[in-house]
């Protein structure tokens, strides 16, 4: 254990656990499981270096993949979000074919080096109003969108076992701005979801099961002076930082902030009930990249211990659930 890690974990003992029990666990506890996840999946260089921080830390992650990323503006009429004209999206499309070429070998390489691939459903809409139709019209979207990449966009070399990749990959979801209904669960289960991640806790918990389907949510942990508590995602602390305004200047001291709020939440199960601690992220560098380093150097200390499994959702349900089925990996080739 690292002199770093182990001052961190002394103060959250003095200020949340006792300090026995973070340095000596009962011979019987179960892993402390860590659950580190992004929303969106967009940018190129944040895949390779999300890839490369697992590649150092033995970290495996959930990437949100929102579908649109897989269509370049070219093609954007192929996505039609219930209620709206074709070709509209809250974030975007990729610029070019070749952007798209790239995240679909990203996608493939995540997946064959052990991450999840999930959905954070297609153009980034607030569906809470939505009915459980207009939910399921998003996931076939969704579904035939990735499925048919290569094809929508004139790429040449499907590899072998995309389309059975992508038919049976995806079995988890989280919704745009968190945002959920009695019409999205129903439509979850109706699609054969094996899991939500859209929730808020007070603090970190394990899955619930409702109505077939496992759901998951983010906690609210404390953080800063005052220790109050926020949803642990990189843009609420952003919004609770600078009111959700760059303020790179000051990019050090959220850092600072973020990584021992991590810290304190980790130390405070980890010396305790041991539910899982869920976090969230984006492809988006907010406030310099605060958040970003703040996870690289939470990951470095906790993801190496030899009693802490840094995974995805979907294998966290593999491990503690194992009736959960295995979805088909592509090969990384091709």
């Amino acid at each position: 254990m690292s002199r770093t890690l182990r001052t961190q974990l002394a103060t959250c003992a003095l200020l949340l656990v006792p300090a026995e029990s973070l340095a000596q666990p009962a011979p019987s506890a179960p892993p402390q499981y860590v659950i580190i996840s992004f929303d969106g999946a967009h940018d190129i260089a944040q895949w390779k270096r999300s890839r490369a921080l697992a590649a150092r830390t033995g970290a495996r992650f959930t990437y949100f993949l929102s579908c649109v990323f897989l269509l370049s503006k070219e093609m954007r009429a192929e996505y039609k979000a219930p209620g709206k004209k074709a070709g509209r999206s809250e974030v975007g499309f990729a610029q070019t074919k070749g952007e798209v070429v790239q995240r679909l070998g990203e996608i493939r390489l995540a997946a064959a080096e052990g991450h999840e691939i999930a959905s954070h459903a297609c153009g980034h809409f607030d569906g809470k109003q939505w009915s459980k139709a207009e939910w399921l019209k998003e996931f076939a979207s969704f579904s035939r969108i990735m499925a048919d990449a290569y094809e929508i966009n004139g790429i040449e070399g499907e590899p072998a076992g995309w389309k059975a990749f992508a038919d049976k990959a995806v079995e988890g979801f989280r919704a745009p701005y968190l945002s959920t209904s009695a019409a999205l669960y129903a439509a979850l289960q109706t699609a054969g979801f094996r899991y939500d991640a859209s929730g808020v806790s007070r603090g970190p918990a394990g899955p619930h099961s409702e109505a077939g389907i496992e759901r998951f949510s983010l906690p609210q942990i404390p953080e800063g002076p005052s220790a109050r508590r926020v949803i642990a995602m990189d843009y609420n602390l952003f919004v609770r930082h600078s009111g959700g305004f760059e303020r790179p200047d000051e990019a050090a001291a959220f850092q600072e902030r973020s990584y021992e709020a991590f810290m304190a939440a980790f130390g405070a199960q980890y010396g305790g009930g041991r539910a899982p601690l869920q976090l969230g992220f984006h492809f988006t560098l907010m406030n310099d990249g605060a958040y970003w380093r703040a996870l690289e150097r939470f990951a470095a200390d906790v993801c190496v211990m030899a009693d802490v499994v840094c995974t995805s959702y979907a294998d966290y349900l593999k491990r503690t659930q194992p009736e959960t089925s295995e979805a088909e990996t592509p090969s990384a080739g091709g």
